[in-house]
């Protein structure tokens, strides 16, 4: 039985971060267009922008963790939404490029200090290795944020322009975000020795193990990003027309949080490396069906992509939990996701390339990096003792 303080907080964090992933990680779909006609300049530039966000993201998250891990995560996640309020006036003020790129570093300070990997630090701080069915749980809420407000964005965009929209959501997060993130979220800090917590690694391992662990992060976040910036491209390659992409590529959603529902009431009982070691095949799986079948394979496509991708999203949260425990939580889960942000920052240029020269032939680099991110969670059960 969930006890209603359990669910207040993983309610509270759960709508911040459905406000804070789509009002940043997802606005550019909407807003790069617009932006970049009014300001003359190149739409690339607006994602070159958005591109050092990530990086900043990357250099400073492993500090945000270990400010968590000593001090709790409530003050960091009430002063992202400060700084998220800031980075979207400065866009929305935005008269060239120099505002624009400040506007998209202030973001991503903001992402370093108030997306998942500190919500997920933050509930390790409040409750320990029991935090696992929390982090679900805001993952299932989160799971919305674009299909929630790229229709918002889409519909300020229309009302009010891109310079109003990225005021309405600066404004959201004064409003919404910070009482959310300050008064509904205890303070949880871990101990500094948990009596009996042991890591179930063995010392003489970490090193390896983090390693694997960041390289799974780092393919799979190279996978999902690079299907959100091109999936409808890459399925009109296949043979769909462009209605028949869109409306196929919207399937994701619903996947992702129906995998997460499906982690949630049955997965839970098992290892989270077996959850993992599922989802990391499921994109080469649906991606080998499209290469070699064309537009007939294109729906198991995006609901298996869709589907590992929302249990590897908890995954990240859980893996390192399960593995090494809650104490020092934030800093080794900042450290972990180096790799990926830097690979996330990337991905849609480089997969652009590839569709350029090779269609939907470009899968087989996704679908390849699933199998090695597979091989390295296969490796770790291994490795790690009292994995299974």
């Amino acid at each position: 039985m969930i006890s209603s303080s359990r669910l207040r907080v993983v309610f509270a964090l759960g709508s911040a971060q459905t406000l804070a992933w789509g009002s940043t990680y997802y606005l550019p779909a909407i807003l790069a267009e617009p932006m970049a006609r009014e300001l003359g300049l190149a739409t690339g530039t607006v994602f070159a922008a958005f591109s050092l966000a990530l990086v900043v993201t990357a250099v400073l998250g492993p500090l945000c963790g270990k400010r968590i891990d000593h001090h709790g995560g409530r003050d960091v996640l009430a002063l992202s939404s400060l700084v998220f309020a800031a980075g979207l006036a400065t866009l929305g003020l935005a008269n060239g490029p120099l505002m624009l790129w400040l506007g998209w570093l202030v973001i991503g300070i903001g992402m370093a200090l108030g997306l998942y990997e500190s919500a997920f630090s933050t509930l390790t701080g409040i409750y320990g290795r029991d935090a696992r069915g929390a982090i679900t749980g805001i993952t299932l809420l989160a799971g919305f944020a674009s299909t929630v407000c790229w229709p918002i964005s889409g519909w300020l965009e229309a009302a009010l322009g891109w310079r109003g929209t990225c005021l309405v959501w600066a404004g959201a997060h004064i409003v919404l975000g910070l009482p959310l993130n300050r008064l509904m979220i205890p303070l949880g800090i871990q101990p500094a020795s948990p009596p009996g917590d042991k890591p179930v690694q063995e010392p003489a391992g970490v090193g390896l193990t983090m390693g694997l662990l960041a390289f799974v992060f780092a393919a799979t976040w190279f996978v999902s990003t690079a299907m959100a910036a091109h999936l409808p491209r890459l399925l009109q390659e296949s043979g769909l027309s462009a209605a028949a992409a869109i409306a196929v590529a919207a399937l994701v959603g619903p996947a992702q949080v129906g995998a997460r529902c499906l982690e949630f009431v049955l997965l839970q009982r098992f290892h989270p490396l077996l959850s993992a070691r599922l989802a990391a095949i499921a994109h080469p799986i649906g991606a080998l069906g499209v290469m070699l079948f064309g537009a007939p394979a294109t729906t198991g496509f995006a609901l298996l992509h869709g589907g590992g991708n929302g249990i590897l999203t908890i995954a990240k949260g859980t893996l390192p939990l399960v593995i090494f425990g809650p104490h020092g939580y934030g800093l080794r889960q900042g450290l972990l996701m180096v790799p990926a942000r830097f690979a996330q920052a990337f991905a849609p240029f480089v997969f652009a390339l590839l569709i350029d020269d090779y269609g939907s032939g470009a899968l087989w680099l996704s679908a390849a990096l699933g199998v090695l991110a597979y091989g390295a969670l296969s490796l770790l059960q291994r490795t790690a003792r009292g994995l299974g």
